[in-house]
């Protein structure tokens, strides 16, 4: 006897005088997986704006200068290339006076790049992302003709090298006053007191009228290799009439020792160019670096995608910018001059994690925040049909109570009110079995005992019929004894 069959005996239609079935309010079973389906959602929406937040463009802002340097146009022009492509990483140059500035500006938390210059203070916070550029000093007196010829035949008085500088004023080319340090640096390494060296700051605008003045005995300029400031400083030497004689820093090595922040490298010939040739030949020389470094305490994942997006852009950048040819991966070694941000060391070194690498955690988590919900509405649903359950037992248990009454029962009118609550009892049965509160095997149970009691009102109806005495026919005279 299945659900269906019970429903369509039991809902024929109401015998006469039986009360009419409301419809039953919103089940449990509906209000909880409305309840599921608004966890979930509320969920879904959850992780939605997690990954929103997580993958969203992050800005960082990055101090350079001054603003008509080449490292301030090889930042903006790499922010333009990261906003034109949409990167995750994005940039926000912040300008300075100069590199010290910018040092300033990461130490106080303001930014959270920065364009530094190695051989000046570095901040405590500052780690290293890139070395942008690598810049060599380069040094030359100026000769006159006559001078020059002198000088080769050994009989000149000119200057010849770093220790001949002693008492003669050096043009330092550029606005920044780090340069005039590093000549101090060149010539303590040589042993001459930079107090006796009058050193000159030089736009380079001015160079030209500077050497044509003789306001100047020796120049030194500071800047990568390919720097159109050193090479036009170079050639507005010679136009004046005065050659420029290079000086060999024959020291660099040593110098570089002692000063770790400087590195020997050499010039080569012909590397400014010109006619003839400047140099003719090799100069030993020191370097320096240019880093771009990050504040101590920046996320590793950001600043790894800001690596991996600078050198993909570098590319891209260098028919624009030249420079940026020369950025270059930091050093990662446990001794380096600055420390690595191990973001950058990260994508150097080929370990940069990747987005389930990074995120692995968060996904996990979820999985077991979903799968624990669902134990828990589970949980629910079943202490919510605990009442149910109880009800529905108790109901069969009346239906067992009225089958046993309907045997004995003597009126018609009391079997069609039992017949009424069977009616009611079945109605909530089928709600209860459709909430999922009992299962096929109860519901089996609850049809057997139905099913016997209509057997037995149905039984006792009949009995009834039988037992009651026939009506008088209408018209009919007694009859006589």
């Amino acid at each position: 006897m299945n659900s269906a069959r019970l429903l369509s005996r039991s809902m024929d239609g109401p015998d006469p005088g039986e009360a009419v079935l409301q419809p039953s309010p919103r089940s449990p079973r509906r209000r909880m997986t409305l309840i599921l389906l608004a966890t979930i959602l509320a969920l879904i929406g959850a992780v939605s704006a997690g990954y929103y937040f997580a993958m969203r463009p992050v800005t960082l802002k990055i101090a350079v200068g001054p603003q008509t340097g080449d490292d301030y146009k090889l930042i903006q022009a790499l922010a333009q290339v990261f906003a034109r492509e949409r990167n995750t990483v994005r940039l926000r140059p912040v300008v300075t006076d100069g590199p010290a500035a910018s040092a300033v500006a990461l130490k106080s938390g303001t930014v959270d790049l920065a364009v530094i210059r190695g051989d000046l203070p570095v901040p405590k916070v500052a780690q290293s992302v890139a070395v942008l550029h690598k810049n060599v000093a380069v040094l030359w007196a100026l000769a006159s003709a006559e001078q020059k010829a002198k000088r080769k035949s050994g009989k000149s008085s000119a200057i010849a090298g770093i220790t001949d500088l002693a008492g003669k004023r050096v043009g330092v080319v550029g606005r920044t006053e780090a340069n005039a340090g590093l000549l101090g640096v060149i010539l303590q390494q040589y042993g001459v007191d930079p107090a006796k060296v009058q050193s000159i700051a030089l736009p380079a605008g001015e160079v030209a009228e500077a050497v044509r003045s003789r306001k100047v005995d020796a120049l030194l300029a500071a800047g990568p290799l390919n720097s159109k400031t050193i090479a036009d400083a170079v050639l507005a030497t010679a136009h004046t009439g005065r050659e420029p004689v290079f000086l060999s820093v024959d020291s660099a090595e040593a110098l570089a020792a002692n000063h770790p922040s400087y590195e020997a490298t050499s010039i080569p010939a012909g590397a400014f160019g010109g006619a003839p040739v400047r140099p003719d030949n090799e100069i030993k020389t020191v370097s320096f670096s240019h880093y771009i470094v990050a504040r101590d305490g920046a996320s590793d994942t950001t600043i790894a995608t800001f690596t991996e997006q600078l050198f993909t852009a570098r590319q891209i950048v260098m028919s624009e910018v030249p420079l940026a040819a020369k950025i270059e991966t930091p050093d990662t070694d446990k001794d380096a001059v600055i420390p690595v941000q191990p973001g950058a060391a990260a994508y150097v070194d080929g370990e940069e994690r990747s987005f389930l690498d990074r995120y692995s955690d968060l996904i996990w988590f979820s999985l077991m925040g979903l799968s624990l919900i669902g134990s828990a509405g589970a949980w629910f649903a079943s202490y919510l049909r605990k009442d149910e359950r109880t009800s529905t037992a108790a109901q069969r248990q009346r239906l067992l109570d009225m089958l046993a009454t309907a045997r004995r029962c003597s009126s018609a009118e009391e079997l069609d009110t039992m017949q009424t609550e069977a009616d009611a009892i079945l109605r909530d049965t089928l709600d209860a079995y459709e909430n999922g509160a009992i299962d096929s095997a109860a519901l089996t149970a609850f049809s057997i005992a139905l099913e016997q009691f209509h057997n037995a009102v149905a039984d006792r109806k009949l009995l009834l019929s039988d037992a009651s005495p026939l009506p008088p026919v209408r018209g009919a005279r007694p009859q006589a004894v």
